[in-house]
């Protein structure tokens, strides 16, 4: 099986190379490109030349506008990559009978209430980021292609920088530090998301070029638990604290502090948790716990 993948470099495309090349011969881009080849979601065109010529089995976006505050200054280029590219993907999808995986997020949600959101509650973006990434789930799904939309939320990964990093340093560096603690989610790691894309695409093989229907639709992926911010920063410090790092900011010295109090260009969502069922369900899988996974990530940078 030949798989595109876009967006190599970036926390999940790095994890997504490791776990899809047990699949097949994994064509990986960045926006670079390579030999002739587009990876840029803003070249909507080089894209469908593409994938015509590589004409794969699967394609996988890794690959999204993801400056959540630039975006408000930058809706049109926001929307040209979340949300016509993700289209062009999927209408060449269709036309190969391939299966395209793509993710989204819970900013497609308005973040009210405390109770995870189900793939069907209703949307309600606050921001142009979520406005654009819902416009690009509604766009893949018009197409009609065979399609895998992971919806996730706090999504971190050991290439490149993360929130547990930014924690230690910050720890390290100053005399005081506070953390939001009334948005509250489950911290994923960008393996755990890798690793549940590659298991649910396997479970998909048989039918893959073939006229069988396959579960296409919108799947929420997260790790089980929920914590805040303000909690998430506690746990790293205590562990780091318990391995001997040394830091200014311990974790009892750690401040929580509202959103308000933070002002930023995108309003966040408050509650981010999500329900997995519908994915655990449909393709035999049990979530690991947050901790379990930001546990290994300190183990590496510790």
């Amino acid at each position: 099986m030949k798989i595109l993948l876009l967006g190599k470099n970036g926390q999940l495309g790095w994890e997504l190379q490791r776990s899809l090349c047990v699949l097949g011969e994994v064509v990986a881009l960045d926006r670079e490109g390579a030999e002739g080849l587009c990876g840029d979601l803003a070249d909507l065109e080089g894209l469908a030349r593409t994938v015509r010529q590589l004409r794969p089995q699967l394609i996988v976006n890794a690959a999204a506008y993801t400056a959540v505050d630039r975006a408000e200054g930058d809706e049109v280029q926001a929307h040209r990559i979340n949300a016509l590219a993700p289209e062009v993907l999927a209408r060449e999808a269709a036309n190969l009978h391939a299966l395209l995986v793509h993710y989204s997020t819970d900013y497609v949600f308005d973040g009210r209430g405390d109770t995870p959101w189900q793939e069907g509650d209703a949307t309600a973006p606050l921001n142009a980021y979520g406005r654009t990434k819902l416009e690009g789930e509604t766009r893949i799904a018009a197409t009609n292609c065979r399609h895998l939309i992971f919806r996730t939320s706090w999504v971190y990964g050991a290439h490149g920088q993360n929130f547990a990093k930014t924690v230690l340093r910050l720890a390290s560096e100053r005399d005081s530090l506070s953390m939001i603690n009334d948005q509250f989610g489950a911290p994923t790691g960008a393996d755990l998301l890798a690793d549940i894309t590659a298991q649910a695409v396997r479970h998909l093989l048989p039918a893959l070029g073939h006229n069988d229907h396959t579960p296409s639709g919108v799947y929420h992926v997260a790790a089980a638990g929920e914590t805040s911010w303000f909690d998430y920063a506690r746990w790293v410090l205590t562990c780091a604290q318990q391995r001997g790092f040394n830091l200014k900011v311990d974790a009892a010295m750690l401040k929580a502090i509202p959103s308000s109090a933070y002002p930023v260009a995108a309003v966040r969502p408050h509650n981010s948790r999500l329900d997995t069922a519908r994915l655990t369900n449909t393709f035999g899988l049990h979530l690991p716990h947050w901790q379990q996974g930001v546990q290994r990530l300190l183990q590496e940078i510790l």
